[in-house]
Protein backbone atom coordinates (compact mmCIF):
# COMPACT_ATOMS: atom_id res chain seq x y z
CA UNK A 1 0.00 0.00 0.00
CA UNK A 2 1.30 3.76 -0.78
CA UNK A 3 1.77 5.57 2.06
CA UNK A 4 -0.27 8.03 0.69
CA UNK A 5 -3.39 5.95 1.91
CA UNK A 6 -1.73 6.18 5.75
CA UNK A 7 -3.51 8.10 8.17
CA UNK A 8 -1.01 11.09 9.71
CA UNK A 9 -0.90 9.81 13.18
CA UNK A 10 -0.03 6.44 11.77
CA UNK A 11 3.17 7.54 10.57
CA UNK A 12 6.21 5.85 12.15
CA UNK A 13 8.59 8.85 13.44
CA UNK A 14 12.23 8.56 12.39
CA UNK A 15 14.64 8.12 15.54
CA UNK A 16 16.70 10.73 16.12
CA UNK A 17 20.17 9.12 17.16
CA UNK A 18 23.44 11.70 17.93
CA UNK A 19 26.34 10.17 16.33
CA UNK A 20 29.23 8.55 18.11
CA UNK A 21 31.88 10.18 18.84
CA UNK A 22 33.34 11.74 15.41
CA UNK A 23 36.36 9.29 13.37
CA UNK A 24 37.32 10.81 10.12
CA UNK A 25 36.59 8.82 7.26
CA UNK A 26 39.99 6.39 6.57
CA UNK A 27 40.79 6.71 9.71
CA UNK A 28 41.67 3.32 11.52
CA UNK A 29 39.65 2.86 14.56
CA UNK A 30 41.90 1.97 16.63
CA UNK A 31 41.02 0.88 20.43
CA UNK A 32 42.72 -0.41 23.34
CA UNK A 33 41.35 -3.87 24.91
CA UNK A 34 39.72 -2.10 27.53
CA UNK A 35 37.84 0.42 24.95
CA UNK A 36 36.66 -2.64 23.24
CA UNK A 37 35.30 -4.37 26.12
CA UNK A 38 33.20 -1.09 27.40
CA UNK A 39 32.02 -1.00 23.21
CA UNK A 40 30.80 -4.74 23.85
CA UNK A 41 29.35 -4.00 27.34
CA UNK A 42 27.40 -0.77 25.81
CA UNK A 43 25.82 -3.27 22.92
CA UNK A 44 24.91 -5.98 25.73
CA UNK A 45 23.39 -3.08 27.75
CA UNK A 46 21.38 -1.99 24.27
CA UNK A 47 20.54 -5.60 23.83
CA UNK A 48 18.94 -6.13 27.39
CA UNK A 49 16.86 -2.69 27.44
CA UNK A 50 15.20 -4.09 23.67
CA UNK A 51 14.41 -7.13 25.46
CA UNK A 52 12.75 -5.49 28.50
CA UNK A 53 11.30 -2.63 27.47
CA UNK A 54 8.43 -2.29 29.65
CA UNK A 55 6.06 0.18 26.88
CA UNK A 56 2.65 -1.39 26.36
CA UNK A 57 1.54 1.03 23.68
CA UNK A 58 2.16 -0.58 19.99
CA UNK A 59 3.60 3.07 18.84
CA UNK A 60 5.72 3.70 21.63
CA UNK A 61 7.23 0.41 21.90
CA UNK A 62 7.88 0.36 18.07
CA UNK A 63 9.87 4.15 18.40
CA UNK A 64 11.51 2.87 21.56
CA UNK A 65 13.09 -0.38 19.33
CA UNK A 66 13.66 1.97 16.36
CA UNK A 67 15.29 4.61 18.55
CA UNK A 68 17.75 0.94 20.40
CA UNK A 69 17.89 -0.59 16.56
CA UNK A 70 19.90 2.86 15.08
CA UNK A 71 21.88 3.13 17.91
CA UNK A 72 23.32 -0.21 17.98
CA UNK A 73 23.87 -0.54 14.04
CA UNK A 74 26.05 2.60 15.00
CA UNK A 75 27.74 0.72 17.48
CA UNK A 76 28.04 -2.11 15.66
CA UNK A 77 30.05 -0.45 12.83
CA UNK A 78 32.41 0.44 15.48
CA UNK A 79 32.53 -2.52 16.98
CA UNK A 80 33.28 -3.90 13.21
CA UNK A 81 35.70 -1.25 12.27
CA UNK A 82 37.65 -1.82 15.51
CA UNK A 83 41.52 -2.46 15.47
CA UNK A 84 42.35 -3.50 19.05
CA UNK A 85 46.19 -2.04 19.87
CA UNK A 86 48.46 -4.40 22.16
CA UNK A 87 49.68 -2.21 24.57
CA UNK A 88 52.63 -4.53 25.44
CA UNK A 89 53.64 -4.53 21.74
CA UNK A 90 54.08 -0.83 21.88
CA UNK A 91 58.01 0.79 22.23
CA UNK A 92 58.10 1.23 25.92
CA UNK A 93 59.93 4.23 25.96
CA UNK A 94 58.11 6.57 23.37
CA UNK A 95 54.27 7.86 23.46
CA UNK A 96 52.23 6.15 21.07
CA UNK A 97 48.32 4.80 21.26
CA UNK A 98 47.36 3.42 24.61
CA UNK A 99 50.18 5.06 26.57
CA UNK A 100 49.37 6.33 30.03
CA UNK A 101 51.65 10.10 29.97
CA UNK A 102 52.77 12.18 32.38
CA UNK A 103 52.63 15.87 31.60
CA UNK A 104 54.15 19.01 32.83
CA UNK A 105 52.10 22.12 31.00
CA UNK A 106 53.58 25.06 30.52
CA UNK A 107 55.05 26.80 33.93
CA UNK A 108 52.28 24.37 35.62
CA UNK A 109 53.86 23.03 39.39
CA UNK A 110 51.72 19.84 38.88
CA UNK A 111 51.80 16.97 36.67
CA UNK A 112 48.78 15.97 34.36
CA UNK A 113 48.12 12.16 33.45
CA UNK A 114 46.82 11.43 30.47
CA UNK A 115 45.91 8.16 28.12
CA UNK A 116 45.56 8.11 24.38
CA UNK A 117 43.13 5.87 23.54
CA UNK A 118 40.33 5.48 20.92
CA UNK A 119 37.93 7.97 19.62
CA UNK A 120 34.07 6.06 21.74
CA UNK A 121 36.72 5.85 24.83
CA UNK A 122 37.52 9.30 25.27
CA UNK A 123 36.83 11.39 28.00
CA UNK A 124 38.86 14.07 29.15
CA UNK A 125 37.47 13.85 32.59
CA UNK A 126 39.02 10.96 32.78
CA UNK A 127 42.12 11.80 31.74
CA UNK A 128 41.83 9.87 28.31
CA UNK A 129 42.33 11.93 25.45
CA UNK A 130 41.57 10.32 21.13
CA UNK A 131 44.23 9.92 19.62
CA UNK A 132 43.25 11.97 16.49
CA UNK A 133 43.61 14.87 19.03
CA UNK A 134 46.11 17.78 18.63
CA UNK A 135 47.59 17.11 21.88
CA UNK A 136 47.65 13.14 21.40
CA UNK A 137 49.18 14.31 17.59
CA UNK A 138 51.74 16.44 18.88
CA UNK A 139 53.02 13.80 21.83
CA UNK A 140 53.43 10.88 19.49
CA UNK A 141 57.21 9.19 19.07
CA UNK A 142 58.31 11.58 21.67
CA UNK A 143 60.02 9.98 24.65
CA UNK A 144 60.64 11.28 28.17
CA UNK A 145 62.37 14.57 28.64
CA UNK A 146 61.06 15.61 25.28
CA UNK A 147 59.29 18.45 24.88
CA UNK A 148 56.30 19.12 22.45
CA UNK A 149 54.20 22.18 21.55
CA UNK A 150 50.61 23.02 20.80
CA UNK A 151 50.48 26.27 18.48
CA UNK A 152 46.87 27.37 19.59
CA UNK A 153 45.04 30.71 18.45
CA UNK A 154 46.78 32.88 21.37
CA UNK A 155 49.54 31.07 22.90
CA UNK A 156 52.00 28.11 22.37
CA UNK A 157 51.79 25.59 25.01
CA UNK A 158 54.22 23.61 25.84
CA UNK A 159 54.59 19.40 27.02
CA UNK A 160 57.19 18.24 28.48
CA UNK A 161 57.06 14.58 28.84
CA UNK A 162 58.07 13.84 32.63
CA UNK A 163 56.82 9.82 32.47
CA UNK A 164 55.17 6.94 30.02
CA UNK A 165 53.60 4.11 30.89
CA UNK A 166 51.71 1.39 29.40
Amino acid sequence: MSRGFVKEEDQEEVPMVPPRADLPDGVINYVTQVGMNALLEEREALTTEREHLEITNEKERRIAVNHINAKLQLLNNRIATAKIVDLKKQPQNEVRFGALVALKIGNAMTVKNYQIVGVDEADIAKGKIAFISPIAKILVNKKVGDKATLKLPTEERVFEIKEIAY
